[in-house]
């Protein structure tokens, strides 16, 4: 019988896997791997996004539903154990920074169809129960997390995140954010570092006590 392709299929043509094979490489995610290999948790969890599932248990069904296609994804079947075990212990940064790289490349052509693009850089704190004591202490009685954002106004969605203990400063993670040539970054207080702003692109202009931007 003639194979006939997904739409499912048709969206991954665009992920660059030569980038995505760099990054799994990068941070050793399939060291010592032998049932699920990063490719296939990507894909499970990719489904899952999309098809709207709610839990570890409705990927793995949904994603057996399409067996017999897996193999045409490159992918291979998922077990829930294991698809929960890769989550728990395997690094997350290879779709961190996956995402990361596909949308600078989707960004390009909004920009050149926009001009000059602007971007926010904030945070925001979430509490957090005794559970994550021993990576979220915020002192002797409570626990919490930031999550640091790059949201793009113009698209109504954020771009990037990224989620640190609640102590860490905010310049921090923002030294590892995708910061784009030719953007406009509007940030608080909290994301001051004039010598790698400069490192960057230009010195912050200081707008009010409370705002800056900066044109990289």
């Amino acid at each position: 019988m003639l194979h006939k392709n997904t739409v499912f299929h048709g969206l991954l043509k665009h992920v660059p896997w030569p980038a995505f094979d760099r990054l799994v490489e990068q941070h050793r995610a399939d060291a010592g791997v032998r049932r699920l290999p990063t490719k296939s948790r990507f894909l499970a969890l990719l489904y899952g996004q999309l098809a709207g599932a709610s839990s570890l248990r409705e990927i793995v069904a949904g994603v057996r539903s399409h067996a017999a296609r897996l193999y045409h994804l490159g992918a291979r079947p998922v077990q829930r154990s294991t698809l929960a075990d890769a989550n728990a212990h395997r690094p997350a940064a290879v779709f961190t920074e996956l995402f990361a790289l596909m949308i600078g490349q989707a960004n390009r052509h909004l920009r050149r169809a926009l001009g000059d693009t602007v971007y926010l850089i904030d945070s925001t704190a979430l509490k957090l129960d005794s559970r994550s004591v021993q990576w979220a202490r915020f002192s002797d009685a409570a626990c919490g997390a930031k999550v640091h954002v790059i949201y793009d106004p113009d698209a109504d969605r954020p771009i990037y995140a990224v989620v640190t203990a609640a102590r860490v400063n905010d310049i921090t993670p923002a030294k590892a954010m995708p910061i784009e040539p030719g953007a406009t970054y509007v940030f608080d207080l909290g994301y001051y570092d004039y010598d790698w702003w400069a490192s960057r692109g230009r010195i912050p202009r200081c707008q009010n006590a409370v705002k800056s931007t900066v044109t990289l």
